[in-house]
């Protein structure tokens, strides 16, 4: 089982940068894959990015395609989304999720196993 605890959100003007962190327990963390997401008011939690358990295989959302990378560090137990460029349309609370590795990176919510509480992310004009 994993526990996950992400930090790093807030508030930030238009074209600027965040990065947020996401803390897990347990010692099976380099196991899984890692996950992104978000939800914006009145809207379903969406697909950001996700990375295999060993970090060589990345995937993006079209949307968020050029302006945000995804990283874990599995000697800290963490995984990372540093989001540049940020715009209004990112305003959402961003959660990161942890699921069963496999040989193609998850982009369903439904996918994934385990999630984090969420971190609101809020982009002025």
């Amino acid at each position: 089982q994993v526990q996950l605890v992400e930090s790093g959100g807030g508030l930030v003007q238009a074209g600027g940068s965040l990065r947020l962190s996401c803390a897990a327990s347990g010692r099976t963390f380099s196991r899984y894959m890692m996950g992104w997401f978000r939800q914006a008011p009145g809207k379903e939690r969406e697909f950001v990015a996700a990375i295999s358990r060993g970090g060589g295989n990345t995937g993006y959302a079209d949307s968020v395609k050029g302006r945000f990378t995804i990283s874990r560090d599995n000697r800290e137990n963490a995984a990372y989304l540093q989001m540049n460029s940020l715009k209004p349309e990112d305003t959402a609370v961003y959660y990161c999720a942890a699921g069963t590795d496999s040989s193609w990176l998850r982009r369903n919510r439904n996918e994934y196993d385990y999630w984090g509480q969420g971190t609101q992310v809020t982009v002025s004009s």
